[in-house]
């Protein structure tokens, strides 16, 4: 997918940056596939705010998309290439030969008419969903599980993918995340080969504010410019440095809150954040 840029007649079009929907299908979304998306704004199942900036936007249908990729030894065609403002990759519709059509997460280079298959002894070609024990050492892959059928849980936003490292010879395959992170995962976790589609959401830039209110995102207020009862940045006489940066509640920024010991066991090798890397500030 091409960047498109605009004209600088206004000082929103100056900065606006957005990827091109060009090749992208026109036609409505296939209704069986869709449900309704009730805006949540933030809220709890108790009406409180869980989520600070979130509300408004335009309304939504959702996509139902396959993540489990569970019509095994199934031939599929992409019939098209839709837009999801649900999600930041694009999602490929699929119709396979017994008539069933489903959406699934677009890989990168997928093009209409491009065959696709899931199973146990499928061929290794990019679009093709297997188990990681088939998949060769050095691969890219997406919409990895973390739970043999329970469906994809890593790498399915924008141009994300996992480098498949190796196996432990006790069940468990070695992958690389984008992170840094490597664990380890059950070898007959699916997965599928390539990288997710529409990489170049990374360089979009909104231009305004009214594009951030569409998609939900409400304004968000510096901590520095507040009271000192409603922020650890405020308060003070005219403007105050910050010494340590805090969130809302008082946390410093940076704390790690990871607290899953029953997953820790698979984790070799945490991830580097970058306020605590090598040679970063």
């Amino acid at each position: 997918m091409a960047l498109k840029y605009y004209k600088p007649t206004t000082s929103s079009q100056r900065h606006t940056v957005i990827v091109s929907r060009k090749g992208l299908s026109k036609l409505r979304s296939v209704k069986k596939l869709t449900v309704g998306k009730k805006s949540m704004a933030g809220r709890n199942n108790q009406g409180r705010i869980t989520v600070r900036h979130r509300g408004g936007g335009v309304k939504r249908n959702y996509r139902i998309v396959d993540f489990k990729r569970n019509k095994y030894n199934i031939v599929g065609k992409i019939e098209a290439i839709e837009y999801d403002p649900n999600r930041t990759s694009n999602i490929a519709r699929v119709i396979y030969t017994d008539g069933e059509r489903r959406y699934i997460i677009a890989f990168e280079g997928a093009t209409i008419g491009d065959m696709i298959v899931s199973g146990e002894e499928v061929e290794i070609k990019i679009g093709n969903a297997m188990p990681l024990k088939r998949v060769p050492n050095n691969t890219l892959v997406h919409n990895v599980e973390l739970l043999p059928g329970a469906g994809g849980k890593l790498a399915k936003s924008a141009g994300s993918f996992v480098v498949v490292r190796g196996s432990t010879g006790a069940g468990y395959i070695i992958l690389k995340m984008a992170s840094g992170e490597i664990r380890m995962v059950n070898e007959n976790c699916y997965a599928t080969i390539g990288t997710v589609s529409n990489s170049d959401h990374f360089n979009v830039r909104l231009g305004k504010a009214g594009r951030k209110r569409w998609l939900g995102r409400r304004p968000e207020v510096r901590g520095v410019a507040m009271h000192a009862e409603e922020h650890p940045h405020g308060g003070g006489e005219a403007r105050n440095g910050i010494h340590m940066a805090k969130d809302i509640w008082g946390h410093r920024l940076g704390k790690k809150t990871r607290n899953n010991k029953k997953t820790e066991r698979f984790i070799i090798k945490h991830r580097v954040s970058k306020r605590n890397a090598p040679g970063i500030a």
